[in-house]
């Protein structure tokens, strides 16, 4: 039997005992021959609650990384998806945004149909993640116990840094970062900045503006503060909205388009589809007016609004962007 995806971990469950968060500390994705037969053999399709003792001899042998499961009392779920198919349980959604934060697999790679359905809208706790039906009685039961008890959000998403913190990056507030971001080596993400779920800074990036749910932002670009990114969720849009290599998103600006590589967009100006735009040659001469959707996918383009007849123009970005390599060099 193939193997799309395995993980053993730790689930949150309601007082009725349904699924609403689950944990995977090291999650796999397409496994190896030998690694893919011992799991398709030793587990089931779909998920299962097991127990310490019934999975010791597989993680000894095959994931030691998972060796600290070994000596919990507690229930522990066993997640295997032969293919990679609409999302049809929680704990199948939960694996796959633990795939997107590991960098086991990129955004818009993976089958996400259902997830919104099987994401419940829970309280995000300082005790972790309670039903919204449980929490009055929680909250009442902690401050009885004198105990500091904090909401952090009430959302279908927890945020990343619970679950898995990449290697080599900064993220300067970890509330803005959904579980199933991607952040590559080299990343800063700054007080502002934000990255949804299925969505990517490829690093080295600087992120100060947001990366909308689908939308890539490529190898040493920049994304302003304020600046952002529209994604694919809102209105029913279907276009994949991606950001080559070396670009930069000026401060408050953003872009409904692809772009190519080296594409610089000014401060405050947002490019759509639908923006017209005038195209400038080499030499300084009108070439003809397009739209933003007509543009789509370019390189080396510089988009400004003329400071006298806010015309919005598309010339030729002459000089690519250089991040800073002492900043985003996270040892």
């Amino acid at each position: 039997m193939p193997v799309f995806a395995f993980a053993i971990g730790v689930a949150a469950r309601d007082v009725q005992g349904n699924c609403i968060d689950c944990f995977y500390p090291a999650p796999l994705k397409e496994p190896d021959g030998d690694l893919g037969d011992a799991i398709s053999k030793a587990f089931k399709p779909g998920t299962a609650t097991v127990r310490a003792e019934q999975v010791r001899d597989f993680v000894q042998t095959r994931q030691p990384a998972l060796a600290p499961v070994l000596e919990t009392e507690r229930e522990l779920i066993a997640t295997l998806l032969p293919a990679d198919k609409a999302v049809s349980s929680t704990p199948e959604a939960f694996l796959k945004l633990h795939l997107l934060s590991h960098r086991l697999t990129l955004p818009n790679s993976m089958n996400l149909d259902g997830i919104f359905a099987h994401l419940q809208t829970v309280a995000w706790t300082t005790e972790g993640a309670i039903a919204l039906a449980d929490l009055p009685e929680r909250q009442l039961r902690a401050r009885l116990a004198g105990r500091h008890f904090e909401v952090l959000s009430v959302d279908k998403f927890p945020k990343m840094a619970n679950y898995v913190i990449p290697s080599g990056v900064r993220i300067a507030d970890s509330s803005r970062i959904r579980l199933g971001a991607y952040l590559g080596e080299g990343t800063t993400v700054m007080p502002s900045g934000a990255v949804n779920f299925n969505a990517a800074a490829l690093g080295p990036n600087m992120v100060e503006g947001r990366i909308s749910q689908g939308v890539v932002l490529g190898q040493g670009s920049d994304l302003g503060g304020g600046a952002s990114t529209m994604g694919t969720l809102a209105g029913g849009g279907e276009i994949t909205i991606t950001i080559g290599r070396q670009c930069l998103i000026g401060a408050n600006g953003g872009t409904g388009i692809p772009l190519g590589d080296r594409c610089t967009i000014e401060a405050g100006l947002y490019i759509t589809a639908g923006t017209r735009v005038t195209v400038i040659d080499e030499d300084g001469n009108r070439v003809r007016v397009a739209r933003g959707r007509e543009l789509a996918g370019g390189s080396d383009m510089l988009f400004i609004r003329h400071s006298e007849s806010g015309e919005v123009q598309c010339r030729t970005n002459r000089k690519a962007i250089a991040l800073n390599e002492q900043l985003h060099a996270h040892n």
